[in-house]
């Protein structure tokens, strides 16, 4: 094979040996995770945030931003469910650049798998130990799930991952929500297969493993807008694309429809600050049909400490080195107004 094999890496469950969960924050995880499924039954009408940077790069600047989102949290816990976002793998159109704190948990040095593996399980249980919160991550890599797999609250499955079949069949053995985003051709039959595989059982090899899995109820869908043969970012947050998916949903038979919007990524053309005009636009959707409103569980908002992107080195604290983001003040300011507005 035209590969080097550098080390062995350890196995899931001897990492989390080495980094167990103590009973406290197995029961803080188990309550967190039993509120956020609430809302995808439908036995809560709170509204969820998925927010937080575009890929986590600093462990102190993350837990900074998720400390400052406990603070709001309280602000608006009668309303709205935050979930923040601590994506330690950054997938990459080309191949090329940085790929997240797994690769890299230091971005000016070189990749150190183990290093990275020991670094995310350590960043993910400080956020549950300091905040309480149960985050989420992308599941860019099926089998590295199982490293955060007792940690997490939320999971996403990206635009060029949702069409894999190990990620819609690993999806259905995962308990915790799981968003399948629509595709970069903006196909919503593609989203849909995906769903529902993920929501049937299903029978197939996983880490050297025979594996049953038993289906999840509570896969879902993500728009996050779709780019054309041109190359040009078209939205699928509007009324009509709201209105069109709950058509879709009421001819399927699909368990606890629900859609998760995503302010950002084509749905914004990547305008980070565009974020806050469409999380309002799509409330006033919500106002406008009940059945719209009762399929639109949240939004998936990119935000950090500082706004905009900064390229690996220029060290800003607080700014993302991969997509832009909108920034804490501005984030603040927008949750609150969604409290209001609710």
């Amino acid at each position: 094979m035209n590969m080097d094999f550098v080390k062995k890496l350890p196995s899931s469950t001897e990492v989390m040996v080495q980094y167990p969960l103590s009973e406290s924050l197995k029961k803080t995880v188990f309550e967190r995770n039993k509120e956020i499924e609430e809302v995808f039954s439908g036995k809560s009408d709170k509204f969820i945030l998925v927010i937080g940077p575009c890929s986590a790069d600093h462990e102190d600047s993350v837990l900074d931003y998720i400390s400052r989102l406990r603070k709001v949290q309280e602000e608006v816990k009668d309303k709205i469910l935050i979930i923040p976002r601590i994506y330690t793998n950054k997938p990459r159109t080309t191949g090329d650049g940085y790929k997240g704190m797994l690769h890299q948990p230091d971005p000016t040095e070189k990749p150190d798998m183990l290093k990275g593996i020991l670094t995310i399980r350590d960043l993910h249980i400080r956020a549950v130990a300091e905040t309480g919160f149960t985050c989420a991550d992308e599941m860019l890599y099926p089998e590295n799930h199982r490293y955060l797999s007792d940690l997490l609250g939320y999971v996403a499955v990206g635009a060029r991952s949702v069409e894999n079949q190990q990620h819609r069949l690993t999806a259905s053995g995962i308990k915790i929500p799981v968003g399948m985003k629509n595709p970069t051709s903006g196909d919503l039959s593609v989203m849909m297969n995906s769903i529902t595989a993920a929501q049937h059982s299903h029978t197939f090899i996983y880490r050297g493993w025979e594996v049953n899995t038993h289906g999840n109820p509570y896969a879902h869908a993500i728009l996050r807008g779709y780019v054309d043969k041109r190359g040009q970012a078209h939205p699928n947050y509007h009324y009509e694309d709201l209105s069109q998916l709950y058509e879709i949903y009421a001819e399927s038979s699909l368990e606890n429809p629900a859609i998760i919007v995503d302010t950002n990524h084509s749905n914004s053309g990547k305008k980070p600050l565009e974020q806050v005009r469409i999380a309002k636009e799509i409330l006033h959707s919500m106002r406008h049909n009940e059945d719209v409103k009762k399929m639109v569980k949240g939004l998936m908002i990119e935000s950090y400490i500082e706004d905009g992107a900064q390229k690996i080195g220029e060290s800003v604290y607080g700014k993302s080195i991969t997509d832009p983001c909108l920034g804490w003040e501005k984030s603040e300011k927008l949750i609150l107004d969604i409290a209001e507005l609710l």
